[in-house]
């Protein structure tokens, strides 16, 4: 049920609570475009061929990485369909997650289930299950962490992408996952590979 907020309902945040999203994790995510509209290109044969707007959306992806090296993020497997974007994100350790920065303590405390919707690796990071949130704003500048990073790249996309097709946009909101643990890592990566093949099985697919 929403909750109202200045007399006016609202959908209250999907985001994982208690969780500090500029923490050292690997982070699944998935964004789709607007409508699931097949903007990127076209899977032919079981694998995909990338549009005009999907090698732009390739290319702001990679540029990320170069962008935002205090992030000291990692490259992890991903994959452009025709109407979503799938990635492995690594947020390393760095200034801003460590102690004396603004993600909690240089062990990683923080909490939650690790499965969400949200809007706005040799060896993964020990996540415990749960675990309470510590005191005060742990949570510091909301420009170093996974919601920066994929409000950067989605507007990046955007800017390039209408120029070539003013109608382009995404969804509002990206699904994101915390893995936690190496098992869960090969799984996710494996599912990114073989998306193309299992394109006419997609839950995404709306052909």
């Amino acid at each position: 049920m929403p909750d109202k907020f200045r007399n006016k309902y609202r959908i209250p945040s999907a985001r994982l609570q208690n969780w500090d999203y500029s923490r050292n994790a690997a982070y699944f995510v998935t964004i789709c475009t607007q409508g699931r509209e097949h903007y990127f290109g076209d899977v032919v044969n079981g694998e995909m061929q990338l549009s005009a707007i999907g090698e732009i959306a390739e290319t702001e992806w990679l540029k990320t990485f170069d962008m935002r090296p205090d992030m000291n993020l990692i490259l992890g497997e991903y994959i452009i369909m025709p109407n979503h974007f799938h990635a492995i994100i690594i947020i390393g350790k760095n200034q801003y997650n460590t102690n004396g920065g603004n993600g909690g303590d240089e062990n990683g405390n923080g909490g939650g289930d690790g499965h969400v919707e949200t809007q706005c690796i040799a060896s993964l990071p020990q996540i415990p299950p749960q675990t309470p949130p510590p005191p005060g704003n742990q949570f510091g500048p909301q420009r170093k962490n996974l919601a920066s990073i994929i409000r950067g790249f989605k507007i990046g996309v955007t800017t390039h992408a209408r120029k070539t097709n003013p109608e382009f946009a995404w969804q509002s909101r990206y699904h994101d996952h915390i893995v936690r643990n190496n098992e869960s890592f090969e799984c996710i990566r494996n599912y990114i590979i073989s998306n193309p093949e299992k394109w006419e099985e997609d839950c995404y697919n709306t052909d």
